[in-house]
């Protein structure tokens, strides 16, 4: 009887949950606009970390401001916002520092704030497009936002050359108050420094990049727009190559077709970890998905940590990218677009699955930039922008949800009424500091079109 009665129990569980999933907009509203700095970033290009945060009652967010008539590439200085009872407020300008990048932020559970920064250590009218930068960090005390932070200088491993290409990532253990900031110099590796619960930047390091041996020149893999996440000062990393065309016949047919000498391939997925980052090396890297045969597209979308160790992992799936390079190289390919899902443990993928998917001789659903959300609860969350052609043969585009039940499957996907759908968007996310929440928020944009940064917030359930 006891097997029995516990998968009635599994079951009564699955119900309960699948019947209560009815998410309710409460709130929409822009933050800010901004004007194109034409410098190659925007206020969505840190996209591994976030640009909002909660502590407590309060939730603050990074915005990026073009400076009026600054030339490119360090035309930007970072903004804070705090969202206040009649709506959203800035309550801080970097003033003195001119940047190129957004600037990620976290947050401790004790009220302390972080914005990561970047600016150039040249800001004289005539200074040249590209140049030297010195990370920093600003700390704010999230019920003082208004007062001047406590500058933060990171100490690093040697004497690295940053510049103000950062491709940076900052994240937090907010309930044990350490921050960890990697930041890429080159295409070998990236330097780390991390801040402990003592305000000491008490170890340094740097990831080496892993090592392509099988490209027809062998070179390392540089790693960029990464999801990391930190607890008890392990470290889980997950993102995507970043490299120049590395086929040669498909470099020099790009080239035939666009007139440029470059093109990035973002197709290699790698994970990695180590169980102290301030003790233990990260171990061996994993490739966890690849296009290199296709030439396709693969985005990182989030990573979450959980209690018993295992690491859920999220990405969107481009089968190629070019077609007339199918047409070319590798006729027989059918194109298609899938949100995937797997688990990690002890470094070896256990589970995997597909949460939406549209191919060319299917077409269906379209399911890109997910982001989990766990509740207080132990609910896992996936949430994400779907377009593209449902079971009834509607055409869609909008925000969905779904849940990961117990047996680890995606439940059915319930959609969010936002007046206008959120294309690109950020979450109060736990690898920033924020904590586990029924109630999902965002910022992020609804109009490509449109240089506005909008906030969400919505109940679950």
């Amino acid at each position: 009887m006891k097997p029995i009665l516990g998968l009635l129990l599994i079951s009564a569980a699955l119900c309960v949950h699948a019947t209560d999933l009815k998410p309710v907009v409460e709130v929409e509203e822009d933050v800010y606009s901004y004007t194109p700095a034409d410098n190659g970033a925007g206020p969505m290009w840190c996209r591994g970390s976030t640009s909002l945060v909660r502590v407590g009652e309060r939730v603050f967010a990074s915005g990026l401001e073009t400076i009026p008539d600054a030339r490119p590439l360090n035309n930007c200085r970072w903004m804070l916002f705090e969202r206040k009872a009649v709506g959203w407020e800035r309550v801080w300008l970097d003033e003195s520092g001119r940047t190129r990048e957004p600037s990620p932020v976290a947050a401790f559970s004790d009220g302390r704030v972080f914005v990561s920064a970047n600016p150039t250590l040249d800001n004289s009218p005539n200074a040249p497009r590209s140049g030297p930068a010195q990370p920093l960090i600003f700390q704010f005390r999230a019920n003082q936002a208004t007062s001047s932070p406590e500058k933060l200088i990171p100490i690093w491993k040697g004497s690295p050359a940053f510049s103000e290409h950062s491709y940076r990532t900052l994240v937090a253990d907010g309930k044990s108050s350490e921050l960890l900031l990697f930041q890429n110099t080159g295409y070998d590796s990236a330097e780390w420094s991390f801040y402990d619960r003592n305000g000491q930047w008490s170890a340094q390091g740097q990831i080496q990049w892993p090592w392509g041996a099988d490209y027809a020149k062998p070179q390392p893999i540089r790693i960029c727009y990464p999801a990391v996440a930190l607890r008890d000062r392990a470290v889980y990393f997950f993102g995507v190559s970043d490299i120049m065309e590395p086929n040669p016949a498909w470099r020099a047919f790009k080239r035939e077709q666009t007139g440029r000498d470059w093109d990035y391939d973002f197709r290699r997925l790698f994970f990695t970890w180590t169980s102290d980052i301030t003790t233990q090396p990260f171990h061996e890297w994993i490739e966890i998905a690849s296009r290199e045969k296709t030439g396709g597209w693969l985005t990182p979308g989030d990573l979450y940590l959980a209690d018993n160790g295992d690491v859920h992992l999220l990405w969107a799936d481009r089968a190629f990218t070019n077609w007339k390079l199918r047409e070319k190289f590798f006729p027989e390919v059918k194109q298609s677009d899938t949100l995937c899902y797997a688990v990690v443990r002890d470094g070896k993928i256990i589970r995997q699955q597909i949460i939406e998917e549209s191919t060319e001789d299917k077409p269906g659903i379209v399911g890109n930039l997910a982001r989990f959300q766990m509740t207080p609860e132990g609910r896992l969350f996936v949430f994400y922008f779907a377009t593209g052609i449902d079971a009834s043969g509607k055409r869609v585009s909008e925000n969905r949800i779904r849940e990961i039940q117990p047996d680890g499957l995606a439940g059915s996907a319930a959609h969010l009424a936002f007046e206008k759908p959120f294309v690109n968007f950020f979450t109060a996310t736990e690898r920033a500091g924020s904590p586990p929440s029924s109630t999902l928020e965002l910022l992020g944009q609804r109009d490509r079109q449109v240089r506005t940064m909008s906030y969400a917030r919505v109940r679950l359930y």
